[in-house]
C-alpha cells in the first residue's frame, strides 16, 4: 500500500482552517459543559434532594460517558473513517443537552450526562486526529494545543456563567438555563461538520484504515489484533505512556475542576465569591495552555509533561497545608489551585491529550487515543465519585494525595518517555514497528524472445531486475 501524502499537501489552508476550526468547538463544548456540572450540582441537590452518593453518581455520569465514548466510537473511527464518527459526536451532544434541558427526574437527567459523555469521549481522539492528520509537522503541536486550549475557555465561559448567573434567592431550576445557552452553537457546528468533504486524502476512511491495519498486522508477523496488538512490543510502551499518565493526571484535574466551588467554601468563602474566586483562579488554565501552545514544538512533549506534573505537585500541596491548617486561608488556597491550574495545562493535561494522538500508527490510532482518554476519564470518575463524600476538613489531605499522584506521574513519563514532536502521522506504518524480512524470490529464466533494443521505448516500463513483493 502506497505511503499516505505528507500532511502538509492533504488539504489546502482553507480546509485546514476549517477541520480546526470545528474540532476545537468540540474541545470548547467539553470544557464548557462539564464544568458547568460542578457549580450547577448545589441547584440540583437542592431541587432533587439528592444523598451524596446520588451527588457523585450523577457527577460521574458524563465522565462515564466519556470514559466508554472514547474507547468504543472513538475506536469506531478505524474502522468507519474519521468524518463520520466526528459528526455523530456532535448530533449525539446535541441530543444529550436536550435530554438534560428537559429531564423531570434525576434518572433522565443522568441519562442525558451520560449521552453528553458518549458525546465527548468519541470527540476526544476524533478531534485530535483529523487536525493532527492534516497538519503540517512543523506546525502540528501548536494547532492541535490550539484547539486543545478552547476546553479552557469553556470552563472560563462557565464559572463566568455560573457568577453571573447565580441565583440570589431559591432558584433551583436555573441550572437547566446553563446548560439550555449552548444548544444553538452545538447545532450550528453540526451543520459546519456535515459539510466537509466525503472523500479527502487527509481525512482517512474505513477502507485505508483497514487495509493499513492488515498490512502492518502483515509485516510484522503478528497473528493478534485491536487491543492486544496495542499490548504487544514497541507498542506497549506507547500505550503506558499513553494511558498511565493521563489517568493520573484526570485524578487531580477533574478532582479540582469538579470541586472547586466546594473547595473554596472549605476555606470559608461563599456562594458567590467563591464564583469569582474560581473565575481567577480559572484564568490560569486559559494562560497554561498558551504557553503550551509556544513551546511544545520548541521544547517537545515529554520535558513539558515532566515539569508541568512537578509543578501540579507544588501547588496542590501548598492549596492541602492551606486547608490543613488549623486556620484555613482563602488567599493561600487560591494561590496553589491557581499555581496547579497553569501547570496543568501547560504540561500534562495537554501534552497527554496531544501524545495520545501521535504515539500510535493510522490503523490503531483512534483506538490508541480513545483507550488513553479513557484511562484519563478513569481517574475523573474515581474522584467525581470520591470528592462528594469527603467531609469539608478532609479536602486538605486529598489534596495532599493528588500531590503524590502528580509526583507519581513525573516518574512514569520518565520512565517511559517516546518523543513525537518531529513524527510524520500520516506515515503507512510506524516505522519501529518489527518487520519481518523477506526473502528474495530466484529470478527464473525467461522464455520470452530478446528485445531487439535493449531501450525501453516510448511508454513502457524498464525491465525489473526482480521479482515483485
Amino acid at each position: 500500500m502506497a505511503t499516505a501524502p505528507p500532511a502538509s499537501e492533504c488539504a489546502g489552508a482553507p480546509m485546514r482552517w476549517s477541520v480546526w476550526v470545528l474540532a476545537s468547538a468540540g474541545k470548547f463544548f467539553e470544557g464548557l459543559v462539564v464544568f458547568l456540572g460542578g457549580f450547577t450540582l448545589p441547584l440540583v441537590v437542592e431541587q432533587f434532594q439528592l444523598s451524596p452518593l446520588q451527588q457523585g453518581g450523577l457527577s460521574a455520569s458524563s465522565l462515564i460517558g466519556i470514559l466508554v465514548g472514547a474507547v468504543g466510537l472513538g475506536g469506531l473511527a478505524d474502522r468507519l473513517g474519521r468524518r463520520p464518527l466526528f459528526i455523530a459526536a456532535m448530533a449525539l451532544l446535541l441530543l444529550g443537552l436536550a435530554l438534560v434541558v428537559l429531564s423531570p427526574d434525576p434518572l433522565w437527567l443522568a441519562a442525558g450526562l451520560l449521552l453528553i459523555g458518549l458525546a465527548l469521549g468519541a470527540d476526544y481522539p476524533i478531534a485530535h486526529l483529523v487536525i493532527a492528520e492534516c497538519m503540517p509537522v512543523a506546525r502540528r503541536g501548536r494547532m492541535v494545543l490550539s484547539a486543545f486550549g478552547f476546553q479552557a475557555l469553556g470552563i472560563l465561559l462557565a464559572t463566568a456563567l455560573a457568577a453571573l448567573l447565580w441565583p440570589q434567592g431559591p432558584e433551583p431550576a436555573s441550572w437547566r438555563l446553563l446548560y439550555l445557552l449552548p444548544l444553538p452553537a452545538v447545532l450550528l457546528v453540526l451543520f459546519g461538520r456535515l459539510l466537509l468533504p466525503r472523500h479527502s486524502s487527509w481525512l482517512l476512511g474505513g477502507a485505508e484504515l483497514q487495509a493499513a491495519r492488515q498490512a502492518m498486522i502483515q509485516r510484522s508477523g503478528a497473528a493478534i489484533t485491536g487491543w492486544r496488538l496495542l499490548l504487544q512490543p514497541p507498542l506497549r510502551r506507547a500505550t503506558a505512556l499513553a494511558c498511565l499518565p493521563w489517568f493520573l493526571q484526570d485524578l487531580a484535574t477533574y478532582g479540582v475542576g469538579l470541586s472547586l466551588p466546594l473547595l473554596l467554601a472549605a476555606a470559608g468563602a461563599t456562594p458567590r465569591p467563591a464564583a469569582r474566586a474560581a473565575l481567577w483562579i480559572e484564568l490560569m488554565l486559559v494562560l497554561g495552555i498558551a504557553a503550551a501552545i509556544a513551546l511544545a514544538d520548541r521544547w517537545g512533549r515529554i520535558p513539558l509533561q515532566i515539569s508541568g506534573f512537578l509543578g501540579c505537585a507544588a501547588g496542590l500541596l501548598l492549596a492541602g497545608f492551606a486547608l490543613g491548617s488549623a486556620t484555613p486561608s482563602l488567599p493561600l488556597l487560591a494561590a496553589g489551585l491557581a499555581l496547579f491550574q497553569f501547570m496543568t495545562n501547560l504540561g500534562p493535561n495537554a501534552q497527554t491529550y496531544l501524545l495520545a494522538g501521535e504515539l500510535f500508527p493510522p490503523p490503531l490510532r483512534g483506538l490508541g487515543a480513545g483507550g488513553a482518554a479513557a484511562a484519563g476519564k478513569a481517574g475523573a470518575v474515581i474522584t467525581a465519585l470520591v470528592f462528594p463524600l469527603v467531609p469539608q476538613q478532609g479536602a486538605g489531605l486529598l489534596l495532599l494525595s493528588l500531590a503524590l499522584t502528580s509526583l507519581l506521574g513525573a516518574a512514569i513519563t520518565w520512565c517511559f518517555r517516546q518523543e513525537t514532536r518531529d513524527r510524520d502521522l500520516l506515515a503507512e506504518l510506524w516505522p519501529e514497528l518489527p518487520t519481518e524480512p523477506v526473502p528474495e524470490l530466484p529470478l527464473e529464466p525467461s522464455t520470452d524472445p530478446l528485445p531487439v533494443s535493449s531501450t525501453p521505448q516510448p511508454g513502457a516500463e524498464a525491465p525489473s531486475s526482480a521479482a515483485p513483493l
